[in-house]
C-alpha cells in the first residue's frame, strides 16, 4: 500500500497543533481526516475505517484512551498513536490495563516531521 492510499484520522483538541500536523501529513501524501474530540473521533473511526489514528489523550467529552477502549469493545482494531502534553503514568496504565497497543508521544518531544516519521514507521512505509 502506498502513502497516497493511507487514511489517517487525527483526534486532537488543540486546533493549532491539529492543523500543523494535518498539513505535515498531507504534504507527505496521506489522506487526512480530523476532529477535535473523542466522541466524534469514535464515530469517524467506525465510519471511515482509517489505517491509523493519532489521538490526543486529554480531550473534552471523551479522552483518547476511552475512545480506544470503545473501539476495542466493538472489535475495531485500528493502530493508534497517542499524543499528549504530559508524561502521565495513569494514562499509560489505563491503556495497558485495557490491553491497548501503546505508542505514546509527548508532543514537546518531537517536531511534526518526527511524528510523520513515526506514522510512516507504524504503517511500514
Amino acid at each position: 500500500m502506498t502513502i497516497k492510499t493511507q487514511k489517517i484520522l487525527i483526534v486532537e483538541d488543540s486546533k493549532d497543533f491539529l492543523m500543523v500536523l494535518k498539513q505535515g501529513l498531507i504534504k507527505e501524501g496521506f489522506v487526512v481526516l480530523t476532529t477535535e474530540d473523542g466522541d466524534d473521533g469514535l464515530v469517524l473511526a467506525k465510519k471511515e475505517n482509517p489505517d491509523l489514528i493519532i489521538a490526543d489523550i486529554v480531550m473534552p467529552t471523551m479522552d483518547g484512551i476511552t475512545m480506544a477502549k470503545k473501539l476495542k469493545e466493538d472489535n475495531i482494531n485500528i493502530p493508534i498513536i497517542f499524543l499528549t502534553n504530559i508524561s502521565d503514568a495513569k494514562h499509560i496504565r489505563d491503556a495497558l490495563e485495557a490491553k491497548i497497543e501503546l505508542d505514546y508521544i509527548v508532543k514537546s518531544d518531537l517536531n511534526i516531521d518526527g511524528i510523520v516519521d513515526i506514522v510512516k514507521s507504524k504503517l511500514n512505509l
